[in-house]
């Protein structure tokens, strides 16, 4: 092969380095950890398939993965459902249509932990909107520790999350929107088509790309939450704001049972490909995402 022809090769190699030393050597390493009975200090010690026999009986690994599949249907109707409305509707703003993009889009660029700290300050049973409502109004209902009840909990730092989520979404769908042909929207008017039928008919088929996107990517990211319910609870109280991620970091850095957690993450990633394997199939069968 001649000299030039190896060029492509040696501009990317450096990629393909940095790919393996922080990715795929780190993954391969977690594979065979999860085979092991391993502190991550001492010799690791190997124990089959003991990890993951040990994994299928864990109630708690059993209620974190039931709080991931509340989480990931939360979002994927609850910010995905605002998002649409709200890029609909600014979509027909003729004037300061980038205002609106900016405000909403703001929540997203605020850091995490100062949105957690924010927001727990607002939701504080001792001085927060809901002790404020009780004394104003007399709602005793309203008296109650959001992320201290394991009832409310996990919807409340869903709902927090929402807040940070959902105007980033609207931003894709709306630029998604803009992109449509202004006369098939000439067309659908001209047929003495509703509003609605506009809708379904004109802007779903036309954002179709995008939102399938929106989706697949939004249920891929939910499997993978940690932040929020870390600095917020820490996946309590009584493991009822649990998670993978979180049950997989207390497992290795509070119990020090780095073979476990890798069962864990390995659990994590399954999870987590499924819908990569998904967006696979969407493309198979011609959706164009």
């Amino acid at each position: 092969m001649k000299a030039h022809h190896w060029r492509p090769y040696f501009y990317i190699a450096p990629l393909v380095i940095v790919e393996l030393a922080i990715v795929i050597l780190p993954a391969l390493m977690n594979v065979g950890a999860s085979f092991a009975d391993w502190n991550g200090l001492t010799e690791p010690v190997f124990i089959g398939l003991d990890n993951y026999r040990t994994l299928i009986k864990d109630e708690v690994f059993h209620l974190a993965i039931r709080h991931n599949i509340q989480w990931t249907i939360f979002f994927l109707t609850v910010p995905v459902t605002l998002a649409l409305v709200a890029a609909v509707m600014a979509s027909r703003v003729k004037r300061g249509q980038m205002l609106f993009r900016t405000l909403y889009s703001i929540p997203y660029v605020v850091a995490t932990v100062v949105a957690c700290q924010v927001w727990k300050y607002i939701i504080n049973p001792a001085h927060g909107v809901g002790t404020q409502l009780v004394q104003l109004f007399g709602w005793e209902w309203a008296d109650v520790s959001l992320l201290g009840t394991r009832d409310t909990v996990l919807w409340t730092i869903a709902g927090i999350n929402n807040w940070h989520w959902w105007g980033f979404i609207m931003i894709l769908l709306l630029s998604a929107m803009q992109s449509i042909p202004p006369d098939l929207y000439d067309a659908a008017k001209a047929d003495g088509a509703s509003g609605w039928q506009e809708f379904v008919h004109v802007i779903i088929p036309g954002i179709r790309p995008t939102l399938v996107y929106v989706l697949i990517m939004t249920a891929a990211a939910s499997f993978l939450t940690f932040n929020y319910v870390w600095i917020l609870t820490q996946g309590g109280p009584g493991h009822g704001s649990e998670l993978l991620s979180t049950y997989m970091f207390k497992t290795a850095f509070f119990k020090f049972d780095v073979g476990y957690s890798s069962a864990i993450a390995l659990g994590m990633t399954a999870f987590a490909g499924s819908f990569a394997l998904l967006f696979t199939l969407l493309n198979k069968l011609g959706w164009e995402v």
